[in-house]
């Protein structure tokens, strides 16, 4: 079965549940606990969670009035856990804070507050239920996350997701491409085409786990892992 190493936040069941449905056995990463190349030597793909947000001080800003910083640590080790797993190559799968992580990381800027930021923004930030749909998404036709989502999108491109964020990506890094955007023009996932597997999204799908309507993205990344096992 393959490990699926989990970036550990305050709410962990869901993340958990969703790889354990998916086939996969989830282990928790605690911050600083081992170094990012001896734990991505030792498990078969790597999930980046949500949580607070990234420093932007990562990338050349001043932080925002409404910054509100992760746990202590979390920053350095999930920037350097990032950096190890796509030089790897190991598959990756980003969600939330995670995509920003991934984001800043690799050279990317974000978006520091959305609703003050982003003219005719939509509302990110819908915290209850944690699985209530907040808007439509539009994922770009021919991308990884259109094939996992096929099923789930209305004329092959409009997905409807939850959302509880205040932050997105602005300046891709390089290598990377935008696969889904919010009708307010802010992006919802990214992709790394050249990669096996490294896909990230800015929703929680991990949120669905009881009614399954994003279980392929945590199947994608299952069976990415599988094929590296091989």
């Amino acid at each position: 079965m393959a490990l699926i190493a989990i970036a550990q936040n305050r709410k962990m069941e869901d993340y958990l549940e969703s790889v354990r449905r998916a086939g996969g056995e989830p282990i928790e990463v605690v911050v600083g606990a081992e170094a990012p190349e001896h734990l991505l030597g030792r498990v078969d793909a790597l999930m980046l969670t949500g949580g607070g947000d990234v420093d932007p001080a990562l990338y050349g800003e001043t932080p925002h009035d409404t910054f509100e910083a992760a746990e202590t640590g979390r920053d350095a080790f999930e920037i350097a856990l990032a950096r190890a797993a796509v030089k790897s190559g190991i598959p990756l799968l980003a969600i939330c804070r995670g995509m920003q992580v991934l984001n800043v990381a690799l050279g990317g800027t974000l978006v520091q507050d959305i609703p003050s930021q982003v003219t005719g923004a939509l509302e990110h930030s819908v915290t209850q239920p944690r699985f209530h749909i907040a808007h439509e998404v539009w994922v770009s036709k021919g991308s990884r996350l259109a094939t996992l989502l096929a099923d789930h999108m209305e004329d092959g491109e409009t997905c409807h997701v939850n959302s509880r964020h205040h932050q997105s990506a602005k300046d891709l890094a390089k290598g990377f491409e935008v696969t889904a955007t919010s009708p307010d023009g802010v992006v919802a996932a990214m992709e790394k085409p050249d990669a096996a597997f490294c896909v990230a999204v800015q929703w929680h799908p991990e949120n669905f786990w009881r009614t399954g309507e994003f279980r392929e993205l945590f199947e994608g990344l299952v069976q990415a892992a599988n094929a590296r096992k091989r």
